[in-house]
């Protein structure tokens, strides 16, 4: 196998779609052999990211696309999850523990936090009205990564 891969999903932006991301990133990451604790943290950074797209991004619109791209160099898993929609004013706030745009919605306001909790990089970059990309990185240590 060689150490350098690379996915693209487009999909269109309804909260049903979030699982569909979820478990395609995960089964790509499955290849390095991860631990279930570092597959279950990949999951939960796509689903976060996904929703806030939808939720954030579209404002619940179905009429937007998501693109979501893995790509695997070595034992280092790159995730990059983008949406064209309203973008962040505020992306230090956004930031920010428990802070949300929608709190009518009941939101946590912890996507971020977790998100750059869960890997060992993350960032963010936004124009309101322009749209919003994640970008994150995850070392997956296990014996397929280690010769790859």
């Amino acid at each position: 196998m060689s150490g350098h891969n690379h996915m693209k999903l487009s999909f269109a932006s309804r909260s049903e779609n979030e699982a569909f991301a979820r478990i395609s990133v995960a089964a790509f990451v499955t290849q390095l052999d991860p631990t279930m604790e570092q597959l279950d943290e990949i999951k939960t950074v796509v689903s976060e990211a996904v929703t806030n797209a939808i939720i954030h991004g579209y404002n619940g619109s179905t009429h937007g696309i998501v693109t979501v791209e893995a790509e695997i160099d070595g034992d280092m898993v790159s995730i990059s999850i983008s949406d064209q929609g309203g973008g962040i004013e505020d992306l230090e706030l956004a930031r920010q523990p428990l802070y949300t745009s929608r709190p009518e919605l009941e939101r946590s306001g912890m996507g971020f936090t977790i998100m750059e909790n869960f890997m060992d990089e993350f960032d963010a970059v936004s124009t309101p009205e322009g749209g919003t990309t994640l970008r994150m990185k995850k070392r997956i240590e296990s014996k397929k990564a280690m010769f790859n």
